[in-house]
């Protein structure tokens, strides 16, 4: 057996065979009738076996190298393809000039990306395709318009990009250009279900929308009859109808009917509106009765409520000293009444007032009459005692003084008396009556008398008396009176 050869040491001698080769690929269209020096030199290297196993018995016998591959062209880049369909087409609403329709983009759109759709409509029956937008339409959602009322038309959708156009994808049947007739519907919100209440004055402004296609045709009514455009105004549009009223007066209450109508279908509704104020005082209220620390009192209903349920009267009293007016009962839901805890010896009068949701009245009833709280039951009856006798004959408790004066100098005479009746005073002078005379001025007051001699002369000296006497007697008393000349001065005498 040959000797094996030597192993290969370092696998880069791989590197220059396959330069080789790939040279040697270039001219493949001329075939070589013997193996390059080259490829035959690669091709013991390449099967040079691995150290350790059994290398070929001779040169001679080693099987010849497999013919080289010939290579693949390039792989040219992929050529531009179509969008598969779109998917999901149908309708989304339509009226007598215009459907609308909406429809998914296609599942396959491939690497070409999608430029948009075009839309194409042909009257049923024909094949006449024609493309309803000049653009490419870009979302999934095309009103096609300006179409005739009663056509029947065929739609279809194709998805276009620069591969070209898909497979279109049509509507299964023809539309009709039609308006989708819809019943009409009110809708009447909650709060105007119940009765609705305002006060007179108030702005009244109640929105009740509704539904229906096309356009309903919206009217109202008013207790049946027709409404008063003056005071009520109606505004409405394809949603909803507004009754308006700028300031409510209570000729406005009463049940107004709102009719939305389609074709022959139609829908109603009604609203009871009622315009409140606050009601007048009681007809009539009175006095029943009277008794011990009571009184009872009777109202009648008031003429006018207000529009609107009484709720309630309020009563006050007042006391005829003071006339203060204060409250006994409120919220009162009778039509009479017990006051109670009056005061005795006292004189009262009432009055009531009426009460609904707006509040009390402006007025009130008053009680054309009084009451009047007695005593009754209390009668104080005095003890009798026997009637003192004060009669007194008179009697001088402060006697006269004799007195002393100065020519030209008032003076007066004191004393003091008592007696029941009244005792009658006299002034007397040397037992004479004094009477009138202006030069002297009687003064008696609760038993004082008093006797003023203005500027006495010479000869008004002497004795002076006070009498005094009534039924039961007389009483005297005197003083002396001595009237002294001037002192004058030795200067002067000379």
């Amino acid at each position: 057996m040959p000797s094996k050869p030597a192993p290969i040491k370092k696998a880069a001698k791989k590197e220059p065979a396959k330069k080789e080769e790939e040279k040697a690929a270039e001219p493949a269209a001329e075939p070589s009738p013997e193996p390059a020096p080259a490829e035959a030199e690669a091709a013991p290297a390449e099967a040079a076996p691995a150290e350790g196993e059994a290398a070929p018995a001779a040169e001679g016998e080693a099987p010849a190298a497999p013919p080289a591959e010939e290579p693949k062209p390039p792989t040219p880049p992929p050529a531009d393809e179509p969008t598969s369909a779109p998917v999901e087409l149908f309708i989304e609403d339509k009226n007598d000039t215009s459907v609308t329709i909406i429809w998914s983009q296609p599942e396959n759109i491939g690497p070409s990306g999608l430029d948009g759709y075009t839309i194409e409509v042909c009257k049923d029956g024909t094949e006449d395709w024609k493309a309803v937008n000049e653009d490419l339409q870009k979302s999934c959602r095309y009103v096609i318009k300006n179409q005739t009322t009663g056509d029947r038309l065929k739609i279809r959708v194709v998805a276009v990009n620069a591969g070209g156009r898909s497979p279109p994808v049509a509507l299964p049947e023809p539309v009709l250009v039609k308006e989708v007739a819809d019943r009409p519907k009110v809708r009447l919100p909650r709060f105007l279900r119940q009765r609705y209440v305002a006060h007179v004055g108030d702005k009244i402004n109640l929105t009740i929308p509704f539904t229906g296609k096309p356009k309903p045709v919206v009217s109202w009514t008013k207790n049946g009859g027709a409404l008063d455009t003056k005071r009520v105004n109606i505004r409405s549009t394809d949603r909803d109808s507004i009754l308006f009223i700028r300031a409510a007066e209570r000729d406005d209450s009463g049940v107004y009917e709102m009719t939305v109508k389609v074709d022959d279908f139609e829908d109603k509704a009604s609203l009871t509106l009622q315009i409140v104020e606050l009601p007048g005082p009681p007809a009539s209220v009175k006095i029943v009765d009277t008794w011990g620390f009571n009184v009872a009192l009777e109202w009648a209903v008031p003429n006018d409520n207000g529009n609107t349920d009484i709720t309630g009267y309020t009563i006050q009293k007042a006391d005829k000293k003071t006339g203060d007016w204060f409250t006994v009962l409120e919220h009162y839901h009778r039509l009479n009444a017990t006051i109670s805890d009056l005061i005795m010896g006292n004189t009262y009068k009432f009055r009531v007032y009426s009460e609904n949701k707006c509040g009390m009245s402006e007025d009130a009833a008053v009680t054309k009459g009084e009451a009047k709280i007695l005593k009754t039951g209390i009668e104080y009856k005095p003890p009798e005692y026997k009637e003192h006798d004060f009669s007194e004959a008179p009697k001088f408790t402060t006697n006269l003084s004799d007195r002393a004066t100065t020519v030209g100098y008032s003076t007066k005479l004191l004393c003091s008396v008592r007696g029941f009746p009244k005792p009658k005073i006299e002034w007397m002078k040397n037992q004479m009556i004094i009477g009138d005379d202006p030069k002297y001025r009687q003064i008696c007051v609760q038993g004082i008398c008093s006797l003023e001699i203005r500027k006495p002369g010479n000869f008004d000296g002497g004795v002076y008396s006070c009498r005094a006497k009534n039924d039961h007697g007389e009483v005297t008393v005197s003083c002396k009176l001595e009237v002294k000349q001037p002192v004058v001065a030795d200067a002067d005498k000379k």
